[in-house]
Parts: structure tokens; C-alpha cells; sequence
């Protein structure tokens, strides 16, 4: 199997290797260090083997990061710790069962292996040649050593190849996809009556007395949450910004710098693709011949040329700037004098012949017309330089200050005040649950301190203090009796919408059509196409009709209710040669072998010995 291994090893394994790894450090954080050095406490023990707690630690932080990496604002408050330690200890069991497991088996990567497989992943390369110094850097931006990284490699990849060994075993019957087909192309007739809340508006009617009695039932619903009114100093980039000084000599030197920047050339490129293949580099020069000949490129481009996109245009490309196409289309467009044509330019798209067909540039813009634009990018330049410096100094003196009127003068802020904030949030920027935990914590709630300072989005930063707290009350009928009408009349629509539909329901199925010029027909229709989705799950849901009986059904929603009349039902078309057979059928290969991994992995788990400390 070794020699498979180095028989496979070219570009797509190469490719994915570093992926795996990196997936498996993140997500399960498998093999994060090398355990096993002698004299190191362990967490547990798999089959005799110790996870120390160096891995264990190393691993729950690098899953946490991870964690805050996948958040908009990442705040460490929201990381439940005592998950993460709990997947991460798991994670680890399970790594350590499956490396024994590939090890009882045999499958193990020389060292020679693991420097062919090194040596051939692009991010290791330099202009396609493999560069040590690259090697060292990336594998060290991981967090790892190259002994650590070399030893991932080893365990990681074998386990991979008995997952994807397992993975590929799954078998799915063709009758088994051909059902499934029946059932998804499926086709049935029915009719439709469909009732609105105006059908039944007017039967309704809800009392005073009714309001009282559902308020005194239900005044657990009527209660105000605590709220505090709090006090709040924003730091903000732009706020920084708007208050630096910018001279009109600064901003005239800045002009200087960047008026060429200003300027913007733009290409008008025209292209004949050839995919790359066998027969590429004759079609190549067979039309690099027909050029030399006095064919115009146009009409070659509408011949040959394999881009959908432009050959009916003769290959024009419109304008077009740097940073628009791949880099070596645009190193050869950008080296070519207006009417010349490129050399072959090979790229990811195939092979092109590109034709410069003109150049035009901008002016540089006047310095009245950028005076604005440019005075707002020095002031925020400048703002950036300042900001982590003024947010340092803020953090320390809300920190020592017993209210934050001192902090905003000493720094030249502004106090704002907000209203009315409970547990779960408030108005921005109390919709941060770390700041809103913090404003609801013991210290700035009951002992009367300061927020530590917060950073609720990129370049924003927030210190509170609570103003006032508000207890819990119980709110009076007055202030909640339109909420409790409008929910009664709700409930009402919906009970007399269900009783209509069932009296129609009743009625149908005794054999009599009421409001019959209402209904709408559909025969022969889908699972989809447009279809009303309540509609929908209703009427291919319902049992087949009995012979020459229709099924009848009701459905009832808040607004609207519908009677379905099902008359009949046709099995969907299967072709078991077609392409929607063969891709379900692998679609259900997959999560079947899928499954059989996952089955594989928990019996190992359950016949492993494990010891937790």
C-alpha cells in the first residue's frame, strides 16, 4: 500500500495534504503536538497511550481561537470553555484510535515518503520549485515545529486513507434510487379551495371581558424584564478622524504623492482561446499560420476561438484595467503595442493569442477635485496611528475613574446615555452580549465600577457604567390590552378558519362541491414549480385516493386555510441509464459510506480501553 502511496502523491494529494492537516488541527485538533515525553502529566489514556495535558491544553486553545475566528465580533465571553474543553478531549480520544488503528493495520509513511509528499505541495513553492525557507515559515505561522508538522503528516495521512477507503464502500441498491426517484417525480392531480381571513372577519368578535380573563390567565407574559439605563463612551476610528487637523499644505504634499495613483490606464484586449489538449498547440499554430497570412483576427476568433463569452464578438474583450484577469494574460496584454498580437499565453482557462486592439488613460484628476477625498484619507491615517495609543489610555482610566466624566474630558470624548437595557440587549452598541454581560455583571451593576473597554466592532470601542437600575414589574391590563386583543382575534381567525375548512371537508367528501366556481385545478403537478409551499406538503402528503373516492384534506395556517381534494396520483418517470439516476445513486453511496466510517470509528472507540483523569 506504501507504494501506492508514493505512486499517488502527485498535484491533488498534494494539494489536499496540507488541508487535512490543517482541518484536523482546527476542527478536532488532532495530533496539535506530539505527546508521549516522558514525565508529562496526561488528561487520559487510549490502549495504554497517554494524551498529555502540553497537547490537551495547546489543542483547547487553538480550538478557541478557532472558534472566535468563526464569529462577526468575536468576544471571548461567548466561548463556552467548558465545550470546548469537553469536543476537544473527545476529538483527541477519537485521533489517538484512529492512529493506533492505522498502525495495527501496517500503514505507515517512510521518511522518504513524507519528503516526496513535502516537497510537491505548492504552498512549500517558489515559482514551482520547492523552497525550504518557505517550508520553515509556513509550517512555523501554524504553530508547529517541522518535527511536529512531519509527525501530523505521518499519522494524518494514513488515517485519511482508511476514511477514504471506508468512505468509497458505500453500496446503494438501484432499486433502492429508482423508489426515491418514484417518489421525488412524483406527479399528482388535485383541487384547491383556498380561504382567506375575510371569509370569516366578520364571525369574530373578542370582548373586553375576554382581554381581562386571558390577562389574568396568562400575567406571566406581561412582565417587564430589569432594564438599566446606563452612561457610555464610544471610541471610534471615525470619531478620531473627524477631529484631526489636516493643513492644506498636507493635503497638497499628499496630492503630489498620489496624483500618478490617480491616473488609471485601461486595455481593450481581444482573445482566441484554445483548450488545452493534445491537438492544442497544431490549432495554435494553425491559426498563428492563417494570421500570417492576412486572415483578420476577428474572423479567426469566431472560428476558433473557445470562449462563449466573446467569439461572436471576434474575441473582444472590452476595456480593462490591471487586476482584471490572470496574471500572466495580463503581463503578456500590458507588454503588447496597440494592433499587436501576443505570443501563445497559456493560463488556467487554456491557451490564448491576445491582440491589443487600443489604449486609453485618464487624466489625472485636479487637485479641487480630490482635495476632500484626500483631506478624509490623511485624517484617517493618522486617526489609525492614534487610535490603539487613545483606546490604551481610554481602557486605563475608566479602569481607576469612579465615573466617566473624567475619562471623556481627559481624552476629549463624549458621555452618551441610553435607556432601557435588558439581559438580552439593547439599542447599538448594546447589541454586543459581551458588553451587555459586562454592564449586568456584580461589579457594574451592584459595587457601581466601570466596564472594562470593550471592542464591539472592528475600530469601535465602548466603556459603560450603570445610571440606574429598573426591577422587574408586572405591566398593568391598559398597557397590554391591544397586544392581548390582537393575539385573541389571531387565535379566533385561525378556530373559525379551521371550522369552516372542516364543514367544507364534510361536505366534499358526501359528495358536494360548495363555492365550486372557487377552486383551482392542478393536474400533473410537481413537488415544485411554483407551487404554494403549504399547499404543496399538504396535497403530497395525503394518502392515495381509494379507487374512484378522492382523498380530502384540510390545512390551516394563521391567516389563510385550504382544502385540498386530492382525485389522483402518478408514480414519477425513472430512467435508471440517466444522469439523475447516477447522481443520486452516488449522492447515497456517499452518505452510506459515510455512515460506515462513522459506524468504524465508534466501534473502535468502544472496544478501546479509555481512561480519563
Amino acid at each position: 500500500m506504501l507504494q501506492d502511496i508514493r505512486d499517488n502523491a502527485q498535484s491533488t494529494i498534494a494539494k489536499v495534504i496540507v488541508g487535512l492537516v490543517i482541518i484536523s488541527l482546527s476542527i478536532w485538533g488532532m495530533d496539535a503536538i506530539i505527546g508521549g515525553f516522558s514525565g508529562e502529566p496526561e488528561v487520559a489514556t487510549v490502549n495504554g497511550q497517554d494524551i498529555t495535558e502540553r497537547e490537551f491544553l495547546r489543542t483547547v486553545q487553538m480550538e478557541t481561537q478557532q472558534r472566535l475566528m468563526a464569529m462577526d465580533n468575536p468576544d471571548p465571553s461567548l466561548v463556552d470553555e467548558d465545550q470546548v474543553r469537553s469536543d476537544v478531549m473527545e476529538a483527541l480520544i477519537t485521533e489517538a484510535v484512529l492512529s493506533q488503528d492505522a498502525e495495527n493495520q501496517g500503514l505507515e509513511l517512510t521518511e522518504a515518503d513524507i519528503d516526496s509528499l513535502i516537497t510537491q505541495m505548492p504552498q512549500f513553492q517558489v515559482d514551482g520549485q520547492f523552497n525550504s525557507d518557505r517550508f520553515v515559515s509556513t509550517v512555523r505561522n501554524m504553530g508547529m515545529g517541522v518535527a511536529e508538522f512531519r509527525q501530523n503528516m505521518r499519522k494524518n495521512y494514513v488515517v485519511s486513507q482508511i476514511r477514504a477507503a471506508l468512505a468509497q464502500t458505500g453500496v446503494v441498491p438501484a432499486q433502492n434510487v429508482a423508489q426515491l426517484l418514484e417518489i421525488q417525480n412524483q406527479t399528482r392531480d388535485f383541487r384547491v379551495l383556498t380561504l382567506t381571513r375575510d371569509a370569516v372577519a366578520d364571525d369574530v368578535e373578542v370582548t373586553e371581558q375576554q382581554v381581562q380573563d386571558y390577562y389574568q390567565d396568562n400575567q406571566e407574559q406581561f412582565q417587564e424584564p430589569e432594564q438599566v439605563d446606563a452612561a457610555y463612551i464610544t471610541l471610534s476610528l471615525d470619531a478620531l478622524a473627524a477631529n484631526v487637523e489636516v493643513s492644506e499644505e498636507d493635503v497638497q504634499q499628499y496630492y503630489q504623492e498620489q496624483a500618478q495613483s490617480f491616473a488609471r490606464e485601461e486595455r481593450r484586449a481581444a482573445h482566441i482561446l484554445v483548450e488545452a489538449g493534445d491537438d492544442a498547440e497544431q490549432t495554435i499554430s494553425t491559426i498563428q499560420q492563417k494570421l500570417d497570412e492576412g486572415e483578420s483576427f476577428e474572423t479567426l476568433a469566431e472560428e476558433y476561438s473557445a470562449d462563449p463569452g466573446s467569439a461572436d464578438q471576434g474575441g473582444d474583450l472590452g476595456y480593462a484595467g490591471r487586476g482584471v484577469y490572470d496574471p500572466a494574460f495580463e503581463e503578456a496584454l500590458f507588454a503588447l503595442e496597440e494592433g499587436e498580437i501576443s505570443e501563445p499565453v497559456e493560463t488556467s482557462f487554456g491557451i490564448h493569442l491576445i491582440k491589443l486592439e487600443d489604449v486609453r488613460r485618464s487624466d489625472v484628476p485636479s487637485f479641487d477635485e480630490l482635495r476632500d477625498q484626500l483631506r478624509e484619507e490623511l485624517a484617517r491615517n493618522r486617526a489609525e496611528e492614534r487610535f490603539a495609543e487613545v483606546r490604551s489610555q481610554l481602557a486605563d482610566a475608566a479602569y481607576s475613574a469612579e465615573d466617566l466624566a473624567g475619562p471623556a474630558e481627559e481624552l476629549g470624548l463624549e458621555v452618551q446615555e441610553i435607556q432601557g437595557v435588558t439581559r438580552e440587549r439593547g439599542a447599538a452598541p448594546f447589541d454586543h452580549q459581551g458588553l451587555v454581560r459586562q454592564l449586568f455583571s456584580e461589579d457594574v451593576l451592584e459595587a457601581g465600577y466601570n466596564t472594562e473597554l470593550i471592542d464591539v466592532a472592528d475600530n469601535r470601542s465602548v466603556v459603560a457604567r450603570v445610571r440606574e437600575y429598573h426591577e422587574p414589574r408586572q405591566l398593568e391590563l391598559a398597557e397590554v390590552s391591544d397586544r392581548i386583543r390582537r393575539t385573541l382575534e389571531a387565535q379566533a381567525i385561525r378556530d373559525a378558519l379551521n371550522e369552516r375548512a372542516e364543514a367544507i371537508v364534510t361536505a366534499v367528501e358526501a359528495g358536494e362541491q360548495p363555492m365550486a366556481g372557487d377552486w383551482q385545478v392542478y393536474e400533473g403537478q410537481g413537488r415544485t414549480g411554483g407551487l404554494d409551499p403549504l399547499i404543496a406538503q399538504k396535497a403530497f402528503s395525503m394518502p392515495r385516493p381509494d379507487g374512484d373516492d378522492a382523498s380530502v384534506g384540510k390545512v390551516v395556517a394563521q391567516n389563510r386555510a385550504a382544502v385540498v381534494q386530492l382525485e389522483a396520483v402518478h408514480e414519477g418517470e425513472v430512467d435508471p441509464d440517466g444522469q439523475e439516476f447516477t447522481q443520486l445513486r452516488q449522492i447515497l453511496a456517499q452518505m452510506e459510506g459515510q455512515r460506515e466510517y462513522r459506524a468504524y470509528q465508534q466501534y473502535l472507540r468502544n472496544t478501546a480501553e479509555i481512561e480519563r483523569q
